[in-house]
């Protein structure tokens, strides 16, 4: 059974950092692209940022480009979200995903995406 844990969010101020883990199970990820998108109350979910197998291509929403970070660890079949200065509209819950075939400009795309976990609050308060 395939899933995919997240960790780490929080209660912080405007201006703080958080760092989001998500830890799969079930089978090997380290073929898979992975991601984050985030959905904060009454909008639509949202891309955040995505990191190929390799490492060596990742993508990030303009909203959150030269703030966050995107890595991972495939001998963890982990993928993390470094938050920095981190600002009221990022308020949101936070899923994390995997996929294969994800590339580019289709990781904004959420039907791409083949699991999704279950979410982690990131409350950012002003």
């Amino acid at each position: 059974q395939v899933q995919l844990v997240e960790s780490g969010g929080g209660l912080v101020q405007a201006g703080d950092s958080l760092r989001l883990s998500c830890a799969a199970s079930g089978r090997t990820f380290s073929r898979d692209a992975m991601g984050w998108f985030r959905q904060a109350p009454g909008k639509e979910r949202e891309f955040v940022a995505a990191i190929n197998w390799s490492s060596l291509m990742t993508w990030y929403a303009d909203s959150v480009e030269g703030r966050f970070t995107i890595s991972r660890d495939n001998a963890k079949n982990t993928v993390y979200l470094q938050m920095l200065n981190l600002k009221s509209e990022d308020t949101a819950v936070y899923y994390c995903v995997a996929g294969r075939g994800v590339y580019g400009i289709s990781s904004g795309d959420p039907g791409r995406w083949d699991y999704w976990g279950q979410g982690t609050q990131v409350t950012v308060s002003s």
